[in-house]
């Protein structure tokens, strides 16, 4: 049975989803390490994590750009709560990188004093 152009995009749309959720996710453990890190003042191993992090959420952000730039092309796509819901988590999870890093910034300056 071969599988019809509609069926071949909405399952397109649920493997990006699925990459964002799962990339994103990665991001936000390695933030938390770093962050953990960053607590008992060891900012190397926090820097270190913090890589990871930055690494793990651009390849979710490149995963949404895929679809983004498939319907800039032409490509269209119905509604997809799961797509949605994979933004969401993706910008959540990027603010949650950035302010670790400011967060991170700030403990540098406490254990200077």
């Amino acid at each position: 049975m071969s599988e019809t152009f509609e069926t071949k995009i909405e399952n397109e749309l649920v493997m990006v989803a699925m990459q964002i959720i799962l990339h994103a996710g990665n991001a936000r453990i390695k933030l938390n390490e770093a962050l953990g890190n960053a607590k008992k003042f060891d900012f190397e191993q926090a820097a270190s994590c913090m890589i990871e992090a930055e690494e793990e959420i651009t390849q979710a952000h490149q995963s949404q750009t895929e679809i983004i730039q498939n319907e800039a092309s032409g490509d269209s796509y119905e509604y997809s709560l799961l797509f949605a819901h994979a933004q969401d988590t993706l910008m959540t999870i990027n603010s949650e990188v950035r302010m670790a890093k400011e967060m991170i910034d700030i403990l540098k300056i406490v254990a200077e004093k």
